[in-house]
């Protein structure tokens, strides 16, 4: 089968199963990962992405639990905070949503000393436009809407702008709240490179880890917007969708041109045909189409990477962050994040990533 088959495919049965949910799922999904696991000890620090934070909670608590003398310390303190830790030699790995930018890039490879600092994605992930608006079930928006309300020039639940989209639907008159990420946030810059590349004149902010725009209410990590918007009524925010699964927010049809698109497994998982592998060597970056109109085409996710040396960690870091890296790259460590509303690495990216896992060194 093709990479780009297997892509899309992947993603969607693993959020096919979040969807279904697993009763005793943790149980069994800890007793089949601990054979993938060859032990170390010592103790690491990691931090970074918050999108992340609930499968690296998994990850650890299983790691740990089979090997007992290992700590692995994950602070989800946002993307951009995480890249600095590691470029700072504060961490082992960073958590992040992005990929390193060239003068990070630059800096990373410094701290490495002794080789180069390398992109491994490990989660795939929707980014959500969630929503609380009691009364209204269903929403569709596109690109311009989505970027005319984060940009603050859309500010009403019933502009006309919104309500064209929604023949049907009664709008309140109320006054959208508005939330972005506060932090330095990986899924903030595909969030705004989404809106970048499908909304021009509408975003004229760019694409960065930073929120650049005026207007709103920021809020830390992907679990501070998500708790800022269940408490909130009439708001709005962007979100990796692991974060929705509890309940209590809508999600945001989006309309690409091709019609109104769901976020579901299947649709998820088509906008990962067309992603392609642009790394060399033992960096494997994706490249992500945020303008695609394919029909029946989620447009916004984001992949998450754990960001660390090839060659030039200290030896008291290397071989647990080696030891770690492989679980969660392995079969059974992506099989687990079908239960928490992520998905796992397609085949060939998967193969490629343990690769280059198994060259650090």
């Amino acid at each position: 089968m093709s990479r780009a088959a297997l892509l899309p495919l992947a993603l969607a049965s693993a959020l096919a199963l979040s969807a279904c949910g697993s009763d005793g799922g943790d149980d069994a999904g800890s007793s089949a990962s601990a054979s993938a696991i060859e032990c170390e000890t010592g103790t690491i620090k990691a931090s970074g992405s918050s999108a992340q934070k609930n499968a690296i909670t998994e990850w650890i608590n299983t790691y740990q639990t089979e090997c007992p003398g290992a700590t692995i310390e994950y602070s989800p303190s946002g993307s951009g905070a995480g890249i600095q830790d590691f470029i700072n030699n504060q961490t082992a790995f960073a958590g992040s949503d992005s990929v390193l930018k060239p003068e990070e890039q630059t800096a990373a490879d410094a701290r490495c000393a002794t080789g180069k600092a390398v992109n491994l994605p490990m989660v795939v992930g929707p980014i959500a436009v969630a929503y609380n608006l009691t009364g209204v079930d269903k929403i569709v928006l596109d690109a311009d809407t989505i970027a005319g309300i984060f940009a603050n020039t859309i500010t009403k639940w019933n502009d006309p702008k919104i309500a064209d989209l929604n023949s049907g639907v009664t709008l309140p008159d109320a006054t959208i709240a508005q939330f972005h990420r506060s932090d330095s946030s990986g899924t903030t810059d595909n969030f705004t490179k989404y809106l970048t590349a499908t909304a021009p004149s509408v975003w004229t902010f760019g694409a960065s880890k930073e929120w650049k725009a005026p207007g709103g209410q920021g809020a830390k990590g992907s679990d501070g917007v998500a708790s800022a918007l269940k408490t909130t009524p009439n708001s709005i925010g962007y979100v990796e969708y692991s974060f929705t699964q509890e309940g209590g927010l809508g999600v945001a049809e989006v309309d690409t041109g091709s019609g109104a698109v769901e976020l579901t497994p299947e649709t998820a998982g088509n906008a990962l045909a067309a992603a392609t592998v642009v790394g060399t060597g033992n960096d494997v970056t994706l490249k992500l189409d945020y303008a695609t109109d394919a029909p029946d085409t989620y447009p916004i996710v984001l992949v998450t990477y754990e960001i660390t040396c090839e060659k030039g960690l200290s030896a008291t870091d290397l071989a647990l962050t080696k030891s770690f890296l492989t679980y969660t790259a392995s079969d059974d460590g992506q099989e687990l994040l079908a239960d928490l509303g992520y998905g796992p690495l397609p085949d060939d990216v998967k193969t490629k990533v343990q690769d280059s896992v198994a060259a650090i060194s």
